[in-house]
């Protein structure tokens, strides 16, 4: 009987299925769309039941795709974005939307409704800080459940079990109340290198002392790739597979990535994972600790068993690209099209005007704050030197300006990285952004790294069928499955001739960062 895997990611819009073989070739692969509520400013919410539903149809239809039979399947895990799922005690849906609408139970990993409380929990300077970068975002666990306990007592009284959602999805397809080391360890402020991993004190002192009332979380996290168990009965009836198949511990998507391009790589310490889409996620792994300001972590365990990751990020890139062309005159719906048109003007306009396109045009990228290295989510966009032009090609030579600053803000978390123990040659990219023919231009040329882009499958799923495969016992351990799993890419030099067109884009890049914070300091 075959031995085949699949891995499920949900992101921001969309659920995705693949289904693997043992060595990681992709065999086949689906998407279903799913809803998003934005109720107020600021807010967004999803529907962990259409979550779901969606996973069920991607599934099947992958493995339809691949032509092979249900039982064929051994293994299944998950990704998901770090959203927070909130559920009653009997399972039930609870609302967290200002609506009331108990359909809306799930906060989406971008909203930004927590700032104040996020404040506060940095305002605490407890040590659960040091494995954060020293500042707590809103967009992490802990400051969005006192906001619903605050604005929405109600829904906090209902409130039973609490997951991030890759978590949700694995207690959906097995039953187990597990959570994975992954999603406590990156955004529930659980130390997985301690003895006594859950910070009491910490909940107490913003609020939350009551939180393992609510939350059904366990004393201990378990690691990416752990077998959970097989399918319940109505869930392989669901997924269309079989309870043959075991349930992976599951991880957050970017981690996920990170496993996909560079797990079980020798010389890990040269390697960085670039996941990126809506936002950008930047992985590193070592062996040793490295906590330092603005750079999330470090999380032990948090992808591989005994590595440490560190984890940067930008918290709007694709959907920045997006916002630039909704804002601009000229522009319209950021679809596919759109970009392609843009994208192709860009390179008639760089063949006429070279690589100093809209030189004198600069942006700041932090449109919804600076998640890495600066950890501001107080951050705001610039843009400098625009013009009254309106036309197409304006908005073409902003957008162009606007990716250039999304790879300068690569280079400035590459830099903090390197300045702190670690020696990051390699960029691993993986995403949405291998579609944008200007990022992968941008990224060699302006961090000055090798640039490598997987070929053949999606390298997302593919980390996420390496915790499937150790689940179902096909490897020894998650390390051994990545190595035996991992697929080569194609590699990109930086272009010499650039260097010093993007050497004086950073500097500019940086006296931005410090003219921004001079004017906030004005009374």
């Amino acid at each position: 009987m075959a031995e085949h895997l699949c891995a499920v990611d949900v992101g921001t819009g969309s659920a995705r299925a693949g289904i693997f073989d043992r060595t990681g070739r992709q065999l086949g692969r689906a998407e279903r769309a799913i809803a998003m509520n934005r109720s107020t400013a600021g807010q967004a919410e999803h529907d962990s039941e259409d979550i779901w539903a969606a996973v069920c149809a991607c599934v099947r239809a992958a493995r339809e795709a691949a032509g092979i039979t249900p039982s064929d399947i051994v293994g299944i895990s998950f990704d998901a974005t770090c959203s927070t799922v909130f559920r009653g005690r009997n399972g039930e849906q609870v609302s967290v939307s200002s609506d009331g609408d108990d359909r809306w139970d799930t906060i989406v990993w971008l909203d930004h409704r927590a700032l104040a409380e996020a404040d506060e929990c940095t305002a605490t300077r407890h040590e659960v800080l040091n494995y954060v970068g020293g500042v707590m975002s809103p967009e992490m666990a802990t400051p969005k459940l006192m906001w619903v306990k605050r604005h929405l007592p109600e829904s906090w009284a209902r409130t039973g079990r609490l997951f991030d959602l890759a978590d949700f999805l694995t207690h959906k397809a097995s039953g187990s109340l597990a959570r994975s080391q992954c999603t406590l360890t990156a955004k529930w402020t659980y130390l997985a290198h301690e003895r006594e991993a859950w910070r009491h004190d910490f909940f107490a002192a913003v609020g939350l002392a009551d939180i393992f009332e609510h939350g059904a979380l366990p004393d201990r996290a378990s690691p990416v790739g752990s077998d959970l168990g097989p399918l319940t009965p109505e869930a392989a009836e669901a997924l269309g597979l079989t309870t043959r198949c075991r349930v992976g511990a599951g991880l957050i998507d970017a981690f996920a990535g990170a496993l996909g391009v560079i797990g079980g790589r020798p010389g890990i310490e040269r390697h960085l994972a670039l996941i990126a889409g809506t936002s950008s996620c930047l992985m590193a792994m070592s062996v040793e600790p490295r906590a330092f300001p603005g750079v999330w972590g470090p999380y032990f365990g948090a992808a591989l068993p005994d590595l440490w990751l560190s984890e940067g990020g930008q918290s709007a890139t694709g959907a920045l690209l997006d916002h630039v062309i909704r804002w601009h005159g000229a522009g319209g719906e950021p679809d596919a099209a759109m970009h392609g048109r843009i994208t192709a003007r860009i390179m008639e306009l760089r063949a006429a005007e070279g690589i100093d396109l809209a030189g004198r045009l600069h942006v700041l990228p932090d449109f919804h704050g600076n998640r890495s290295p600066l950890a501001d989510p107080h951050a705001l966009g610039v843009i400098s030197g625009l013009t009254l032009d309106a036309s197409f090609d304006s908005l073409c030579r902003l957008y162009w300006r606007t990716a250039v600053a999304i790879a300068l803000g690569i280079r400035h978390v590459l830099d903090a990285l390197n300045a702190n123990g670690y020696v990051i040659d390699t960029l691993h990219v993986t995403g949405g952004h291998t579609r944008n023919p200007l990022l992968m231009e941008l990224y060699p040329d302006a961090t000055g790294c090798t640039v490598v882009e997987p070929v053949g499958s999606d390298a997302v799923l593919l980390g996420t069928a390496m915790a499937a495969a150790a689940a179902a016992g096909l490897y020894p351990t998650l390390t051994e499955a990545c190595s035996a799993m991992r697929q080569e890419g194609r590699a990109r030099q930086p272009n010499p001739t650039a260097r010093a067109r993007f050497d004086r884009d950073y500097r500019i890049f940086l006296e931005m960062h410090r003219q921004r914070r001079q004017l906030d300091a004005i009374d």
